[in-house]
């Protein structure tokens, strides 16, 4: 677990920054800024893209975790790289073709509740094209060990970008319009800068050569892209059926909820990034017990860390929407964002429940029964629009976040009973259950608790109260060993312990 702990603490807080970072232009310079109209249509282009993303990669960036530890010799290895890079355009092409032969009917479907949309429909392929890219060769910076830099980029490099995108339309060096067509000169660069160091760490000699076990490649791809696409249906999905259901300014209120709740998430993105190659490794070599001790491990370290920033979000989300209509002048705007609290518990939840699973995901997905597990997702996908069409209409962000939060809590359920039942790994210990019950008590405890300070000032105290009592009962009763251990590190180099 040396190098498991040691990149995952980086990218912890690599990705932390990151977020902090968003969360400074997603509570303000966004809202005030952009105004609800743009910043609706920003996060629009953004999650469409994202959701076709997984088709452009064909599922490249995990066939090429999986399968790269298994070839031997350095021109193996070169003619699989390159068929990782190579090998999407075969979708790639057809898909624009097809684009542009239909994109009138493309364009009336997705514009025909906002107009606005228009202008910058030709943005999302882009976007989803760089997007696509950027995770394969970040793919291929982590089965070298290398995930740090591409952690870097895509967390702290984009959100640092748009920030500055942000500030100069606030000096008026960029129109809002601007800032959309910059966003997309963002992904791009993005893109170029992690290609560039993937070849720097090894760069392979490109050849058209189809590798060996092509059929066990192209079977686990297929595979890949239905879980890709369910993942970020699952995840931007919604975004997308808003747009068709109501005005796009409500996205950018459902927007800033789910990505205060997104936040929650950040500790299995993190260490995510490592622990899917070794996952992949061991599942390779047949490692059951290592395996299980891993499963467990990353279970409840997740869930330690991903309970306290939750919980941080939960007790404070009232003064945190306080700080984001301060700097808005349109009182029915206000409104409309305070309204929309309740995403931020729906979203949160299923965010917290999915984590608490550890890596569920990559065991999964290197293992012979990915495939129903999959047909599984494809299923719950077609649940989830069919949800949110019904709960759009009738309850607007709240049904939709409703919606997301019973979908993304039937898939996790499924995947953990799978892996339970067909390959006897279990994530959880009586910890598991001591962390659920201190997290829920300490939330009664500070939710109702309210300092009469500005909301910056009465956040940070809570946030300070709350972290003690939280570090200090997980501490006492040792709910992870590990994170004990790091504690002890701590304290015996402060020397306030031998």
């Amino acid at each position: 677990m040396g190098i498991v702990l040691n990149q995952s603490l980086k990218n912890t807080i690599i990705t932390y920054i990151g977020f902090a970072i968003g969360g400074i232009n997603t509570i303000y310079f966004y809202p005030v800024l952009l105004g609800a109209t743009y910043y609706g249509l920003s996060n629009f282009i953004l999650s469409f893209a994202n959701v076709i993303m997984p088709l452009f990669a064909i599922g490249m960036q995990n066939t090429l975790v999986k399968f790269y530890s298994q070839y031997e010799t350095r021109e193996e290895r070169s003619r699989f790289l390159s068929f990782t890079v190579l090998f999407p355009f075969v979708i790639i092409i057809p898909l624009l073709i097809l684009g542009l032969f239909f994109y009138d009917e493309i364009l009336f479907f997705l514009s025909k509740k906002n107009k606005i949309v228009k202008s910058f429909i030709w943005l999302i392929p882009f976007i989803g094209l760089c997007m696509a890219y950027f995770e394969i060769f970040y793919a291929w910076l982590r089965v070298h060990m290398h995930s740090v830099f591409g952690n870097f980029i895509k967390e702290v490099g984009l959100r640092s970008s748009s920030l500055f995108l942000l500030v100069g339309v606030y000096l008026d060096w960029l129109s809002i319009t601007g800032f959309i067509y910059a966003t997309a000169v963002v992904y791009f660069l993005a893109l170029i800068v992690t290609m560039y160091y993937a070849f720097s760490i090894e760069k392979p000699a490109f050849q058209f050569r189809i590798p060996d076990n092509v059929k066990d490649i192209l079977t686990y791809t297929f595979y890949i892209i239905l879980s890709g696409s369910v993942a970020n249906l699952l995840l931007d999905g919604d975004k997308i059926i808003l747009n068709q259901y109501m005005r796009i300014e409500n996205i950018a209120f459902y927007s800033v909820a789910t990505y205060i709740a997104l936040v929650i998430s950040v500790p299995s993105r993190a260490m995510h990034q490592i622990v899917y190659p070794i996952t992949a490794k061991l599942m390779h070599e047949n490692k059951h017990d290592e395996m299980n001790i891993l499963y467990k491990k990353t279970s409840i370290n997740l869930q330690v860390v991903g309970g306290y920033v939750m919980l941080g979000i939960f007790v404070n989300i009232n003064m945190l929407y306080e700080i984001i209509i301060q700097g808005l002048k349109d009182p029915a705007e206000k409104e409309l964002y305070l309204g929309s609290i309740l995403v931020v518990f729906m979203i949160g939840l299923s965010k917290y429940f999915d984590l608490i699973l550890g890596n569920n995901n990559a065991i999964i997905f290197n293992t012979k029964y990915y495939r129903t597990v999959l047909f599984l997702g494809v299923l719950l996908v077609i649940l989830t629009v069919g949800l949110n069409m019904i709960f759009i209409p009738r309850y607007g962000i709240i049904g939709s976040a409703f919606a997301t939060l019973l979908s993304i809590t039937l898939y996790s359920l499924a995947k953990l009973l799978f892996v339970v039942k067909k390959l006897d790994l279990y994530p959880f210990t009586k910890q598991t259950f001591y962390s659920i019950a201190l997290t829920l008590i300490l939330f009664l405890v500070f939710y109702f608790w309210e300092f009469p300070f500005n909301p910056i000032i009465s956040i940070v105290l809570k946030s300070i109260l709350m972290t003690i009592v939280y570090v200090y009962l997980n501490y006492r009763f040792v709910i992870s060993i590990e994170i004990n251990q790091v504690i002890d590190n701590v304290l015996k180099k402060l020397k306030v312990i031998k």
